[in-house]
């Protein structure tokens, strides 16, 4: 079962997708440079997964007092997110080793925080990653009812105060996930462009696995072996899922829906005006590079121009890329849109917010 079709023109006049794959190639070759993880994104990956699961262990280990613990839950939302960016998300796009087992057992990582690795490969490596900012097919742009995160979409009275409700939503996106997000996306028929979507038997097996190994440890162990009401557990829950929410949430925010990115729709014939790669250009926002702990702890995120390019390639060359990405676009007159830093991308992301809460959709509906 294929997706609605919508083509990209297969080439560009002006040979940009030819070039910046060229001399993004001639950079790893001339540098005799693996594509994949080196030894500082694995001593990342040691760091945030001991972040992570060293503030759990010492939770359930009863040797802190319920401050203590809140304030570790909140460690674990930082660690929950960091493994997230930087981890999960190279690992699911098989760009963090060569070797596919590899990738596949570090993409776990992600059904280890509660999410679904399978779900997330289809919604968000397949579909938004061909269809960025085309309404109705990028499932990224579909957050929740009341936030309109595209100028294509309908617009209804409560999106005026959107730009007030959207960073409180995003403090739940990842409770929606553990919850509701995945087991709505495996029972549903439609999947963004995908019509009557079925799953193979082994990932609803490994759905209902994961999630139970979840749920085992990070709701049962805790209840049954610390001396915790369930109120207090359950605040305690809040805490790690918000702050790993608001993080997630917005930084991947940050990449699309700015001032500058573009949201494209298709012609009569389903047909984009551009390449794959310039219309990736237009619809995706880079930021704040100069921040080298930004940049390290959000694994790329920021680096969304060339994470969109070059999906295969791990995050941490991204730094290093992007210099080559940047004067390949100037050079064919190809914006390349960028936000100096994440206070500005921030205060862009909620402009932008505003902007849509006020406009009409097209039809002045």
């Amino acid at each position: 079962m294929a997706p609605t079709r919508i083509s990209f023109k297969s080439r560009d006049k002006k040979d940009f997708s030819r070039n910046v794959k060229r001399e993004v190639s001639r950079y790893f070759e001339e540098n005799n440079l693996s594509r994949h993880a080196n030894g500082q994104m694995i001593l990342k990956t040691v760091i945030l997964l001991t972040l992570y699961f060293g503030a759990y262990g010492l939770i359930i280990s009863n040797s802190v007092g319920l401050w203590g613990m809140a304030f570790l839950c909140f460690v674990m939302g930082i660690g929950m997110a960091g493994i997230g960016f930087s981890v999960s998300h190279d690992a699911l796009h098989g760009a963090y080793s060569p070797n596919k087992y590899v990738n596949q057992i570090l993409g776990y990582t992600f059904d280890l925080m509660g999410a679904n690795g399978y779900i997330w490969k289809i919604t968000h490596n397949i579909i938004h990653h061909t269809y960025t900012n085309i309404y109705e097919h990028d499932e990224d742009l579909e957050v929740a009812e009341f936030i309109r995160l595209s100028p294509n979409a309908e617009h209804k009275p409560i999106h005026r105060i959107q730009h007030l409700l959207a960073f409180i939503a995003y403090g739940f996106a990842t409770l929606f996930w553990v919850f509701i997000k995945d087991y709505k996306y495996f029972f549903q028929s439609s999947l963004g462009p995908y019509e009557n979507k079925s799953h193979p038997v082994s990932e609803w097996i490994t759905l209902v696995i994961t999630k139970l190994v979840y749920y085992g440890y990070m709701l049962v162990l805790p209840y049954m072996l610390l001396p915790i009401t369930w109120w207090q557990l359950a605040i305690g829950f809040l805490i790690l899922h918000f702050t790993a929410g608001i993080i997630l949430g917005i930084i991947f925010q940050l990449a699309h829906v700015v001032e500058g990115t573009e949201h494209p729709t298709e012609n009569e014939e389903g047909n984009i005006e551009n390449t794959w790669m310039i219309h990736q250009l237009e619809t995706t926002s880079d930021f704040a590079h100069d921040n080298k702990l930004l940049c390290w702890y959000i694994g790329g995120l920021n680096y969304q121009i060339e994470h969109h390019l070059f999906p295969k390639i791990c995050s941490i060359h991204y730094p290093e890329i992007s210099s080559i990405v940047r004067s390949v676009a100037e050079k064919h007159d190809i914006p390349y849109n960028y936000q100096e830093s994440l206070a500005t991308a921030v205060k862009s992301h909620y402009h932008t917010l505003k902007k849509f809460g006020r406009q009409p959709n097209p039809e002045g509906a």
